[in-house]
């Protein structure tokens, strides 16, 4: 999979200068940026907010260290919780047509009021070996 035509311009969907110092702290065990996802909201509802189907793609990167796990979609964290959480628990990881890591969640988990389900895609070439480092930390 090669890195979207607005990460190749513009560098948008890398890892954000905020976070890079952590990441690299922690230890990297997998990342991939400049690469395409898409966020779909189905059945939500949130305080002045509702949409039965919606989707938006964007330029993103996904990093798995030690200790957490982040998902970016440009600069904004979609995901950025701690192995040991008990939110991560309750995130669905699949791999999808072996190329998409998809995170499939219920949207009152991040925030307070909200309802309906939330699911991230991240077409990637690491996919595969994110899946399994993922199911080895989650266990």
């Amino acid at each position: 999979m090669s890195k979207t035509l607005l990460y190749r311009l513009f560098k948008a969907g890398s890892i954000p200068e905020a976070h890079r110092r952590t990441i690299e702290n922690e230890g990297t065990l997998l990342y991939d940026e400049g690469i395409g996802g898409s966020i779909t909201f189905r059945n939500y509802r949130a305080p002045g907010r509702y949409s039965s189907w919606r989707k938006n793609w964007f330029t993103g990167s996904v990093v798995l260290t030690h200790q957490h796990i982040l998902c970016f979609a440009f600069s904004k964290v979609l995901v950025g919780l701690s192995w040991e959480e008990a939110n991560t628990k309750q995130l669905e990881f699949t791999l999808e047509d072996g190329d998409a890591l998809t995170i499939e969640y219920d949207a009152s988990l991040f925030l307070e009021g909200a309802s309906g389900s939330i699911t991230l895609r991240y077409k990637t070439t690491l996919a595969d070996q994110m899946m399994r480092k993922i199911q080895e930390l989650t266990e």
